[in-house]
């Protein structure tokens, strides 16, 4: 019988957004595709491996290493594992403890949501920095010198350049009983990123809120086990415990990210890098130019990086938003997927599905 993919990550304890991400990467295909909707499915007799990997990430097992040891005898496996956990001494896991304070009464018109601190912390840190700078931060700030051949937001809202310039240096918070999602962009860049809510109350809803302001509650969040946020016609406003804050929000209409995202077209090349390996190389360099394969990351003769992936594709970016987006990922490794030199390459964080970040290519001479 086959599983939808809801039903095989709830049954081996991946996330669904996990599960695409080791089909891209090659490690954890689905028995079956349906060419019609491109809807994935797999089969019960994929558990022991799906679980192998799971268990294999779970203690930061770098992607090519997991990739051996999927195929690799159970001796062969033990070893690497035994191997890997020498490197890592005196690391532990931890698990945070559920929600200690939630709201036990919803106000009709109010909508609640109970997210960990650290995971909401996380995800300020991680979108805030994508938004617009505001206008009076910096008067002669403009966009890069390699100018993107068009940004990813290609659903803008119909605004004045005033207007849409505060639009631009807002987080969209958009609440839903499944997700939180925050979004943020600048016109070359489009980061987002989910989080799933402890608790969810009251009905789904939007808040447009400045990035600056959203970013310096960031260390306050990460100090509770639990914020709850909530979102009423004055404002949206956060609780930790005894302490809450109030941000205020925009009266705008935001740009159709989704509409965005749902727009891209297949990648032409999917490649899984070491993150730190590539921002080492773009430190010091304005525009660089790449030639990836499915197995290496090249610049020219000067620096070739280990990768995994397939197709094959010369792509070139501004060396400062690759670096940010890069910043804002998390765990060892990350995967760019490029459609064509000239449309927006999807870099997700390999160790974290829910963080997904857009960065215009620029165009190459030649």
């Amino acid at each position: 019988m086959r599983l939808t993919i809801s039903e095989f990550a709830r049954m081996v304890g991946l996330a669904p957004s996990a599960l695409r991400f080791y089909d891209d990467c090659g490690l954890l295909p689905p028995a079956f595709v349906d060419a019609a909707n491109g809807y994935r499915y797999y089969d019960r007799s994929q558990q022991p491996r799906a679980r192998l990997l799971r268990d294999l990430r779970e203690i930061d097992l770098p992607l090519p290493d997991v990739r051996v040891a999927l195929d690799a005898d159970v001796a062969d496996v033990a070893d690497l594992v035994r191997s890997h956990l020498r490197t890592l001494e005196a690391k532990s896991t931890a698990t945070r403890e559920a929600a200690a304070r939630l709201l036990t009464q919803l106000e009709a018109h109010r909508t609640t949501a109970a997210l960990g601190g650290p995971e909401l912390a996380s995800a300020i840190r991680q979108v805030t920095p994508t938004a617009a700078r505001p206008a009076s931060a910096d008067p002669a700030a403009g966009p890069p010198s390699s100018a993107p051949a068009a940004g990813p937001n290609s659903s803008a809202p119909a605004a004045g350049p005033e207007e849409l310039q505060v639009v631009l240096a807002c987080v969209l918070i958009d609440f839903s009983p499944d997700e939180i999602t925050f979004v943020a962009t600048d016109r070359y860049r489009l980061a987002v990123r989910t989080v799933r809510p402890v608790e969810f109350g009251g009905t789904g809803g939007r808040a447009l809120v400045r990035a600056d302001e959203l970013a310096e509650i960031s260390r306050w969040a990460a100090a509770g086990d639990v914020v709850r946020m909530e979102l009423a016609p004055g404002g949206l406003k956060l609780v930790r415990g005894d302490e809450s804050r109030e941000l205020a929000v925009v009266d705008a209409e935001y740009p159709a990210y989704q509409q965005i995202l749902d727009g891209l077209t297949p990648p032409v090349c999917r490649v899984v890098v070491d993150r730190a390996g590539l921002l080492d190389v773009l430190v010091g360099r304005d525009v660089v130019a790449f030639d990836i394969d499915s197995e290496s990351l090249r610049i020219g003769d000067e620096v070739k990086l280990d990768a995994i992936g397939s197709g094959a594709v010369r792509v070139g970016f501004t060396a400062s938003m690759l670096a940010a987006a890069l910043e804002a990922s998390v765990g060892p490794d990350v995967l760019l997927e490029i459609c064509e030199p000239a449309r927006p390459v999807v870099v997700r964080s390999a160790d974290q599905g829910t963080f997904t970040t857009l960065v215009m290519p620029v165009r190459l001479d030649g």
